[in-house]
């Protein structure tokens, strides 16, 4: 049997997800993403994979890694490489529940990236059961960060992406089917603003508003959006009391560009924020921040290897470079050959609309299977 003729079935591959979906782990809530490792976890020792909890840190989840026994277990081989943690906070499912409405399953986190990753460990599953060995071994790493940049978790991706040959990412595809083979460089940034206090009432004049300087400052960096550099301010926190003068503001920004180059120079531009204006000191520092990823020649025979297997399922397989960064961007950007988009189709990931197209469910994870029977 070819891995792209395997039985899989999508009721089978929803029943197997619901469970993940209904466990929700936003990335700050440790406990929630740890329940959510431990489920995981469970599945994939049913896989017959060893299993090894790696502790969290920066007061974040823990990761698991798991190794599938192999003949030559050791050598350079195969990284699956997905994320458990999701944007949603807990209390999400009442409003966007596990439901499937015709050819679309909606939940927290379905797309991003639970789908995918619950997609990778059924085609694990089939080509076991088919009797089907991988040329090469296979790893299996799932953080608990990446929708926050990855902070504690990068050392250790690239860490055991450097083990690899290979690194498969279960990220949603891309709408039109295809998968991504570059990503675009990512930075993130901490502002705070400290102002003066006083009472609000009787004695307005006297304060320096905070929130007021981080209104301008937030104003005037997303209008520094240019075609090659974006930026945008997702969180803003200020104030205490209503009558008070707000002493402190803070808040995070985020740029993307193409290329490095661009994303250096918006780090300087945000970096120059930096000062003291009307007794208001204002500071900007950098936080995490994706390296660009640009295709290689390794990464461009691997997707070869893709276009050519989803031939054999009678589609026509498309790559790009993307925006919104994934933990790809560092196994891409350290030059080891690496395919992202590999998850499910679907809309609305980091919304209350987020679902999975059913109808591809089957076509993706002969997909993914087909990769792990043929790279070697």
């Amino acid at each position: 049997m070819k891995a792209h003729t395997l039985p899989f079935a999508a009721d089978v591959m929803l029943a197997g997800l619901k469970p993940w979906i209904e466990c929700e782990s936003p990335t700050f809530n440790a406990a929630a993403v740890n329940r959510m490792m431990a489920l995981a976890a469970r599945d994939l020792a049913a896989l017959g994979a060893k299993v090894e909890t790696v502790p969290g840190r920066m007061n974040l989840g823990d990761c698991l890694r798991a190794t599938l026994p192999h003949r030559r277990a050791g050598e350079a081989g195969i990284l699956i490489l997905g994320h458990l943690d999701t944007v949603h906070p807990i209390g999400t499912l009442e409003k966007l529940p596990w439901r499937r409405d015709g050819s679309r399953c909606y939940g927290p986190g379905i797309l991003d990236m639970k789908g995918g990753n619950f997609l990778a460990l059924e085609a694990l599953r089939q080509l076991a059961r088919a009797g089907l060995e991988t040329p090469l071994p296979v790893t299996i790493l799932f953080t608990s960060d990446e929708e926050i940049g990855s902070p504690s978790t990068r050392e250790l991706i690239e860490t055991e992406a450097a083990k690899h040959r290979y690194v498969l990412v279960p990220e949603p595809g891309r709408e039109d089917g295809g998968v991504v083979t570059g990503r675009y460089a990512i930075a993130r940034f901490n502002m705070a603003a400290t102002g003066r206090p006083s009472h609000a009432g009787a004695s307005l004049a006297e304060g320096r508003s905070a929130i007021r300087t981080m209104a301008r400052k937030i104003l005037a960096i997303e209008e520094m959006t240019t075609e090659s550099c974006t930026f945008s301010v997702g969180v803003v926190h200020g104030g205490t009391w209503v009558n008070c003068v707000p002493t402190i503001c803070r808040a995070e920004a985020l740029s993307m560009a193409k290329r490095q180059a661009d994303l250096d120079h918006g780090v300087e531009a945000m970096l120059a924020l930096s000062g003291t204006h009307d007794d208001v000191r204002f500071e900007v520092t950098r936080g995490v921040t994706r390296p660009v990823w640009e295709p290689d020649e390794a990464t461009m025979r691997l997707s070869e290897t893709a276009r050519g297997i989803a031939r054999e399922l009678g589609v026509e397989l498309t790559h790009h470079s993307a925006g919104g960064g994934s933990d790809g961007n560092f196994t891409g950007a350290m030059g080891i050959a690496t395919l992202d988009g590999l998850g499910a189709i679907g809309r609305g990931y980091h919304t209350l609309e987020e679902y999975i197209e059913v109808d591809g469910l089957v076509t993706r994870g002969r997909l993914f299977a087909g990769l792990l029977a043929a790279l070697n």
